[in-house]
């Protein structure tokens, strides 16, 4: 089916730039207008060339941290937005991030706008950064808001490691742990089996069964590597789809010990993320269109967009939380912001005590883990060990 890029503003005013397949450009149109956009302009999309910024590498929270950071100071210090911006392209680390600030200093000294300028390189500033600009340029506090941005990244960011580290840990053990007991039953298992092979009597049943393991991966280690490899290809094709990023999610806050900590990660991201946008200005409604993306996870995103839509019909945000996702203590302090008008406040120091949380849970995750991984890997190898050496502990009865 041909793809088409449109221009178009959504029902806020918002200008959008994105994709849309269809069989022609009528039903591009017609499906762009039931979902509530004014098209500016639609075309169908030039076929993919191999190009070079392929090699570039990702715009990361960091990045954008430095970026916001020293933007918002040479700002403060009276230092002209176009100028502050070429330094900047020269200064930056990233070359993606340097790239679209030259285009965007060239943009902005043509009289363009510093949020539309920045629109129209998605790879290098994210929705989020675009619009909380845009709200900073109507209300003529740029550095101030800037400010609060590398906060609000420094934070993501960390938040970010510290959920890599929670569950990169017991992952990697599990495949260090893989990759020894098929070293042992590659390399170990057939020179005992050798060993007993002059045996009249049977052997034990856990010997037999690591001689016969032993067997069968070094008749299928190519077929087991390729079948290993061909898994990870196949969930990587199906975590790309909306369905299969929705299961996956629902299952990693559904693990034991990990699940809490990505529900706290999430929620975490969402509250900085709503505060940061609610404090610069946007609009709620498209603040919760936004802080729904960056949660980081799909069930999560669905249940902040039903939120979204509950509150167009005029409901309050708390009253629109789901209870199963959010945890009573986020949803009664949400409440009191609404009900006290400090929504910003509240969500930030929802913000800052769920960080906290994340921070002791996965303290307390490592804490408890490792060692739980060493036994388990100290068991395996130790079950292994004994069912080789069960033939030499009943060697009287095997030699008759």
């Amino acid at each position: 089916m041909p793809k088409f890029i449109y221009t178009a503003r959504d029902k806020y005013g918002v200008l959008k730039k994105d994709t849309i397949y269809a069989s022609d450009v009528g039903a591009a149109e017609t499906e762009l207008t039931k979902q509530g956009y004014q098209i500016i302009r639609i075309e169908l999309a030039p076929k993919k060339e191999i190009s070079i910024d392929i090699f570039k590498p990702k715009v990361k929270e960091k990045d954008l941290a430095i970026f916001t950071r020293q933007l918002g100071a040479m700002i403060s210090a009276g230092v002209g937005i176009a100028e502050a911006l070429e330094i900047l392209s020269e200064q930056i680390p990233n070359k993606t991030l340097a790239d679209a600030l030259k285009s965007v200093k060239e943009d902005v000294m043509a009289g363009m706008s510093l949020a539309k300028a920045m629109e129209k390189h998605p790879k290098a500033f994210p929705e989020f950064l675009v619009n909380l600009t845009a709200a900073a340029e109507e209300s003529g506090n740029l550095d101030v808001i800037l400010k609060r941005a590398t906060v609000y990244y420094e934070k993501i960011a960390a938040i970010k490691r510290k959920l890599i580290s929670a569950s990169w840990y017991p992952a990697m053990v599990v495949v260090i742990a893989t990759v020894i007991v098929l070293g042992i039953l590659t390399f170990i298992v057939p020179t005992f089996a050798q060993l007993y092979k002059g045996m009249g009597s049977e052997l034990p049943f856990l010997t037999q069964f690591l001689i016969d393991a032993s067997n069968f991966v070094k008749a299928n280690i190519l077929y087991i590597f390729a079948g290993i490899f061909g898994l990870f290809i196949l969930n990587g094709y199906i975590y790309k789809t909306r369905a299969g990023k929705e299961f996956w999610h629902r299952v990693f806050l559904n693990l034991p010990l990990l699940g809490e900590i990505f529900r706290k990660g999430a929620v975490a991201k969402f509250s900085r993320t709503l505060s940061t946008l609610v404090s610069g200005g946007v609009p709620i409604i498209r603040a919760l269109e936004i802080a729904s993306t960056v949660a980081g996870n799909v069930v999560i995103e669905k249940s902040i967009n039903k939120t979204k839509d509950e509150v167009e019909k005029g409901k309050q945000i708390y009253q629109s939380l789901d209870p199963k996702l959010f945890p009573p203590i986020f949803i009664a302090m949400v409440r009191v912001g609404e009900n006290t008008g400090r929504l910003d406040e509240m969500l930030d120091t929802i913000a800052d005590f769920f960080e906290d949380e994340v921070d002791r849970a996965v303290e307390g995750l490592l804490s408890t883990i490792e060692p739980l991984l060493m036994v388990f890997i100290g068991g395996i190898v130790g079950v292994i060990l004994v069912g080789l050496y069960l033939p030499i502990f009943k060697l009287g009865e095997l030699m008759k």
